[in-house]
């Protein structure tokens, strides 16, 4: 059977898919993959009867997993018996852990605000793990993604089981040493790094250096894994030996250990493929096989037994790229590496392999890919294998020993780490070795895999004419497609994206001939104490505006356009300038400007993007497209709603107005000064309020649509209800951001449809 677990393990996978994604496709693909495997594989009749209970089997388990997938606590319970699975994660004032409710039998996610610093300092030196207590908490949903690319929290926690998140008031105080050990006995910077690579937890680690990890593609390196379990293996193993242990008895105590050092780490799905891979080869060795299990036996088989306990953990990122990047390496190791015999040579294929491998599933997940990740990976793979990893387990396993560790050896690694942190943060602003094609499609994803198979078949092939001349024509089409895809698709959209109280609309004309950005959102910053503020607060235009656009692609603003200075439309704007490229800003010509837009003037300044006042009168032409500035009149003085940069633009045979927040003596002001306007999508002003959308203007322009962006359940009680009845009057259809998510109107030429992110 040696070599066969692996057609056995894509058996389960199809069984799950068939349960858990679509069935009849992946059915008649499970019969097609038999048909194969008989026909070229040359299975038996008892091999095939095998694969087909495997499949049946995880089959029927996803099934019941899928039958499963819904809560059991009642919506109205407020009392619950939990025990904590895991310790909590403390970020400012914010506590959140896992818990189990023990009368349910179900996982909850508890969270709990921190009253005071003092408690806050108690908490991050208390044991939650294990221990049980009763709580009284409000139960609630999690938030799901209103835009097109946003990520949905909801069905990330329902893939783990887990349904409610339920607030508390009061928080039991509990015992526990754990991380915080190496936090009060280590530097920031060692203790960080070492909490990510001991212990799994990254929480420490500073937000913007783990950002510059994820854009520079060596993320991965932060994430215990084989390398990580093997060096710990291979350590504990020596340290046995040279103590004068026997070989079986470091056997059984690795055996007993590693399940330990799962839970130690927080069961992520690479240290659990990890482990699992490194114990199924020492149960082979302990009952002395006669066959040894070859590495994509032990990676199948730990497929398996992960997906016999987790179907859903198949929509895992992390599951996804530990298994598909490690299966790839075990594959070409034998052929690809061994004509290697030079160190870096064989790292740099590695590396390639690694984000060959990987590339589809970056696509489908964050939409970009850092050009500099194979250049990164040469450089930090042998630093983290052979300075990192050894150097850290080693001070760490001194201090607990000896209760001290040497100062110099503390500085050294100090200044390496540093120096290592501040060469990742100059290597990640290197914005043009950022590739962002956007999320791929179906089929899309199709020609990446056929693609990559096509490179390793040639680069694998021992002999092949003109290897490298093929190998560069399929590198470059591997990278061009979905950008010329991008460019060819001519259907333009217009979208008013979800930012919740606040406004940002997107105007992208077919093949790329304009891309308008009318607001960016914003998220009102109230003055915290310090010790309440999170490592990386919730921010629109970093969180929302940017990962939506880049899932489209779009990687360039051709105008930026904000319409006036409130922050909930244009505090967002900074992260845009820090992540694509904007060619120029619109903003209105007003005699005072917000504090706000004197900042983003400086930055664009500093960023050399030239900055232009419009009023009324401006306007452009693109191909596809006319827009025509109303208002405000040239150095506007009056208040700032008042002064908003009022657009009308015809595109896709449509008339749209974006008002910003026009109120009602601005929009009278319009009706009077162009008495024949006549509109047919209105951007109500002002999220709804009652003070915008006048009724003898509605009247007079006519909307046969109305665009409402307002943030859900907001304290306003935003959009009004005086709002919506005058526009019913004039039987105009209306859609809200705060019921229906995103709002696209999808066009060609010049038609084209309305579509919700929401039903």
């Amino acid at each position: 059977m040696n070599g066969k677990f692996f057609y056995f393990a894509l058996t389960a996978l199809l069984g799950v898919l068939c349960s858990l994604v679509t069935f009849l496709p992946f059915f008649l693909l499970t019969i097609l993959y038999l048909y194969l495997l008989n026909k070229y594989k040359r299975f038996e009749n008892k091999q095939l009867f095998v694969a087909m209970i495997i499949f049946v089997t995880f089959l029927l388990l996803a099934g019941q997993t899928e039958l499963d997938n819904k809560s059991v606590i009642p919506e109205t319970t407020t009392d619950f018996y939990i025990q904590f699975t895991e310790n909590p994660k403390i970020d400012g004032d914010l506590l959140q852990i896992q818990a189990t409710e023990k009368q349910f039998k179900e996982k909850l996610l508890v969270r709990y605000k921190i009253k005071s610093e003092a408690e806050q300092v108690s908490l991050k030196s208390k044991s939650f793990y294990n221990c049980s207590c009763q709580v009284s908490g409000t139960m609630k949903k999690p938030a799901i993604a209103k835009n097109p690319n946003g990520f949905n929290y909801r069905e990330y926690l329902a893939s783990k089981d887990i349904y409610w998140i339920v607030e508390i008031p009061a928080m039991k105080q509990l015992r526990f040493l754990g991380i915080r050990y190496l936090e009060a006995h280590f530097p920031i910077e060692i203790a960080s790094l070492s909490a990510a690579l001991i212990f799994g937890d990254r929480s420490m680690l500073d937000p913007v250096l783990l950002g510059d990890f994820q854009k520079t593609g060596i993320v991965h390196l932060l994430a215990i894994s084989g390398l990580h379990v093997s060096l710990l293996v291979g350590m504990v193993f020596y340290l046995g030996i040279r103590i004068g242990l026997t070989r079986q008895l470091m056997m059984n105590f690795l055996l007993l250990i590693l399940p330990v050092y799962v839970i130690l780490t927080g069961a992520s799905p690479s240290v659990i493929r990890a482990v699992l891979m490194i114990y199924l080869v020492l149960l082979t060795v302990k009952w002395k096989s006669k066959r040894k299990l070859l590495p994509i036996d032990a990676i199948s088989l730990a497929f398996m037994i992960f997906l016999f306990f987790s179907q859903k953990v198949i929509f895992d990122i992390g599951f996804q790229l530990s298994f598909s990047v490690s299966l790839v390496i075990i594959f070409s190791a034998p052929i690809i590496l061994r004509r290697f015999q030079n160190n870096g040579a064989r790292i740099l294929a590695t590396s390639v392999t690694a984000q060959l491998a990987a590339l589809p599933l970056l696509f489908y997940h964050f939409f970009e890919m850092s050009m500099m990740g194979i250049a990164a990976n040469m450089l930090y793979i042998p630093l983290f294998s052979f300075v990192y990893l050894p150097g850290l387990y080693i001070l760490f396993i001194v201090q607990i020993l000896f209760g001290n560790t040497p100062l110099f050896l503390l500085t050294i690694f100090e200044k390496i780490i540093n120096l290592s942190n501040h060469l990742i943060g100059y290597l990640a602003h290197f914005s043009f070795a950022a590739f962002v094609p956007g999320r791929p499609n179906i089929i899309q994803l199709i020609i990446y895999i056929v693609i990559i198979l096509a490179i390793f078949y040639i680069w694998e092939a021992k002999v092949y004419p003109k290897r490298k001349t093929h190998l560069i024509y399929l590198v470059v089409f591997l990278l061009s497609f979905q950008p010329v895809w991008n460019w060819l698709n001519p259907f333009g959209e217009v979208t008013m994206i979800d930012v919740g109280q606040g406004d940002s609309s997107l105007i992208h004309l077919p093949h790329g001939r304009g891309t308008y950005l009318i607001d960016t959102g914003g998220t009102l910053a109230f003055g915290e104490e310090e010790w309440k503020q999170r490592s990386k607060p919730y921010e629109v235009g970093r969180d929302v505006v940017v990962p939506f656009l880049k899932g489209k692609g779009i990687t360039k603003i051709d105008k930026l356009i904000l319409t006036h200075g409130d922050m909930d439309h244009i505090g967002g704007t900074f992260s845009i300038l820090k992540e694509l490229r904007v060619k120029q800003i619109l903003m209105p010509s007003v005699v005072a400007p917000s504090e706000t837009e004197i900042r983003i003037i400086q930055e664009a300044e500093r960023r050399k993007i030239p900055v232009i006042k419009v009023s009324a009168g401006d306007q452009w032409k693109s191909a596809g497209g006319y827009f025509n500035i109303l208002s405000p009149e040239k150095n506007f003085s009056g208040e700032r709603n008042s002064g908003s940069i009022v657009l009308v633009a015809q595109v896709g045979g449509v008339t749209w107005f974006f008002g910003g927040d026009l109120d009602q003596e601005g929009e009278m002001k319009i009706s009077k000064q162009y008495p024949n306007l006549s509109i047919d999508v209105l951007k109500a002003g002002h999220h709804g309020s009652k003070t915008s959308s006048a009724e003898a203007f509605i009247k007079q322009i006519k909307p046969s649509t109305a665009l409402i962006s307002a943030g859900e359940t907001n304290r306003y009680g935003h959009p009004h209800q005086e709002v919506l009845d005058r526009l019913k009057e004039t039987n105009t259809t209306i859609y809200r951001t705060d019921l229906q998510g995103a709002i696209t109107f999808r066009f060609f030429r010049n038609n084209g449809t309305f579509s919700t992110y929401l039903p």
